[in-house]
């Protein structure tokens, strides 16, 4: 059903006004000045999670269909997935979280954690109904060694910037420096017509109820079950010796 969907409501979005943009103008979103403000906190909260960096679940571990990123360095920390949130995640980021509630339609939140050679191959995104936030917590230098491309147009992250695009276009990123690229990584709902809307979020409903959605809420709660508390205790230890 909601591959049906997809189809009817992502013809209606790409004939819409804006419907072919691959990057939009961060401007036009006034809450993006909200996160970027928060983000020396986030930052902190980020810096932490880093320093047991080899604890932390790889995207494949938890996204359905993510085998072909394989090797495992592409890092992840689920902070809200299509209404769930994760205690375990709260507790460690507060800050993150409380400033996730600026983000009108949040529907995915998580730390992404690109490590250093790590390419990814490309791809899409499940649905052009939402948009992809990114707020650069960590950007090697020089940053043109870390970047995506998007639909064919190409981007760089800069610290404490936002960048939104759609991701349903395919796209891939890079970082070829030897420093680890992380993002807050968010999907939120896409700005559209009433009408437009409507439906727009007829399909995210559906798309909340999907296995791919459904799964990567399982498998997060799976893990937190099998190694947070051993994350944790990592943290207060490297806490302790610092």
């Amino acid at each position: 059903m909601f591959y049906d969907l997809r189809k009817q409501a992502e013809a209606m979005i790409a004939a819409s006004p804006g419907g072919g943009t691959r990057f939009f103008d961060v401007a036009n979103f006034a809450w993006t000045k909200k996160l970027e403000a928060a983000w020396p906190a986030m930052r902190a909260e980020l810096d932490r999670l880093l320093t047991v960096l080899d604890r932390l679940p790889c995207y494949e571990k938890i996204e359905r269909g993510a085998e072909r990123q394989s090797d495992g360095r592409w890092k992840m920390f689920p902070l809200y997935i299509h209404g769930h949130d994760f205690g375990g995640s709260e507790r460690r980021c507060p800050a993150t979280c409380e400033a996730l509630k600026n983000i009108p339609g949040l529907k995915v939140a998580s730390f992404s954690i690109l490590q250093a050679g790590k390419a990814l191959t490309p791809h899409r995104g499940p649905y052009s109904g939402v948009l992809r936030y990114q707020l650069a917590l960590k950007v090697p230098q020089a940053q043109t060694q870390c970047g995506i491309f998007v639909g064919g147009e190409q981007a760089h992250w800069r610290e404490g910037k936002s960048m939104i695009f759609d991701d349903s276009h395919v796209h891939y990123a890079w970082n070829h420096s030897e420093e680890d690229r992380a993002v807050l990584f968010v999907d939120f709902v896409r700005p559209l017509s009433t009408e437009l809307a409507e439906f727009n979020a007829k399909v995210i409903s559906v798309l909340g109820q999907h296995e791919m959605v459904t799964d990567a809420v399982r498998n997060w709660r799976a893990w937190e079950s099998k190694y947070g508390q051993s994350l944790d205790q990592a943290m207060a230890d490297v806490a302790r010796r610092a």
